[in-house]
């Protein structure tokens, strides 16, 4: 007899720094089984500009501030989660945590704030958590974790698929056909050039549908000059962040690019991160775009343009829509960390092997 079902909230907040997703999912020992309710929230915006201050390395906190900047998070987690714990019986959460630091060549360690036990406390729920530091211990890049999920949820037998999670950084997942391994790693900038300039210029978090960048021309030149990187070149496993890819970056690539009119440079933004995208995914049946750069129409159109003989298609025509798929990608992980189970995600990542990935934080026992 197969195992009854389980429910798993799985709760995502990256590097866009765009909101909180949290997904209800129904997953069974035998396999997934879907989506059944989701919950989002903005950040408030001075909670978002001081994340995103620390994320590009432009903010010095004290340990006070530190401690209060954690508590905010959970808080907002946990005004997030209640609404789906509160209708259903849940297992447990998935709790990624929101990012604030990843090194995963030198310091091999990554930071999340969100404290669990509080929020396991305030929602009745176990939380599985910190899932990047074990694979880190092993030798891992400790990201990107969610390929193996992408393996499960969308490879097909005869089909060379890939899937690319476009948020503030693309990471990238290469399914081949069952005779191939599982390759996934992080492929460069996503929105977060672009979110950076139009705050930057305009004072909005992010361009809407890509109207703006479809207003200006393509600064050759520019592109040029950020797609030259080594990083690019450099062969995975790689991961990276904001505090990498950030306009100080351009700025020691390109001296005098700010020059430009505003418009130019945001759709010279969008062509990196276009053709960043474009080169690694190579010659597929099919690119699925996932997260918030699937709902930006220009870049969804320069990927069709930039690969003619591929089918790009968000990740909603195959059952699970772009933003839900990360925060189902950590439900997943979750119930395989509580079951005590290993994955391929070590194919990704680079570590020497599969670690059990997270920690698990109980809630109090019931009187």
């Amino acid at each position: 007899m197969a195992p009854a079902p389980t429910r798993w909230i799985g709760v995502m907040s990256g590097t866009s720094l765009d909101g909180i997703d949290a997904v209800r999912c129904h997953i069974d020992g035998e396999g997934w089984r879907g989506v059944e309710a989701v919950a989002q929230r903005a950040w408030p915006d001075a909670l978002r500009q001081t994340l995103l201050a620390l994320q590009q390395g432009h903010s010095r906190l004290t340990a006070a501030e530190w401690a209060a900047l954690d508590q905010a998070v959970s808080d907002c987690y946990v005004d997030t989660i209640r609404p789906l714990v509160r209708d259903a019986s849940v297992t447990g959460i998935g709790l990624h945590g929101q990012t604030v630091f990843h090194d995963g060549d030198r310091l091999m360690t990554s930071l999340q704030l969100g404290n669990p036990h509080w929020i396991a406390a305030r929602t009745g729920c176990l939380v599985v958590h910190d899932f990047r530091r074990a694979d880190m211990a092993l030798g891992g890049q400790g990201a990107p974790l969610v390929p193996a999920f992408h393996q499960a949820i969308f490879a097909h037998p005869d089909e060379r698929r890939v899937v690319v999670n476009i948020g503030g950084i693309s990471n990238l997942t290469r399914l081949g056909t069952s005779a191939e391994p599982l390759i996934g790693y992080d492929v460069g900038p996503g929105n977060a050039l672009m979110d950076e300039w139009i705050q930057l210029t305009h004072g909005a978090p992010f361009d809407n549908e890509g109207l703006w960048a479809s207003s200006g021309q393509v600064i050759e030149k520019l592109v040029e000059a950020a797609l030259e990187d080594a990083w690019f070149t450099r062969p995975p496993p790689k991961s990276t962040g904001r505090d990498f890819f950030s306009l100080s970056w351009l700025d020691a690539l390109f001296p005098g690019w700010r020059e430009n009119p505003a418009e130019n440079i945001q759709r010279s933004l969008l062509e990196i991160t276009a053709i960043g995208i474009a080169r690694e995914a190579g010659s597929c049946n099919r690119l699925l775009v996932c997260g918030g750069g699937a709902h930006n129409r220009l870049l969804m159109r320069r990927l069709s343009e930039l690969l003619p003989a591929t089918s790009v298609e968000t990740t909603a025509a195959f059952g699970l829509k772009a933003q839900h798929v990360e925060g189902a990608a950590f439900a997943w992980l979750a119930e395989r960390r509580h079951a005590e189970l290993t994955g391929a995600w070590h194919l990704a990542t680079g570590a020497s092997k599969a670690a059990f990935l997270g920690c698990i934080s109980l809630p109090p026992r019931r009187p």
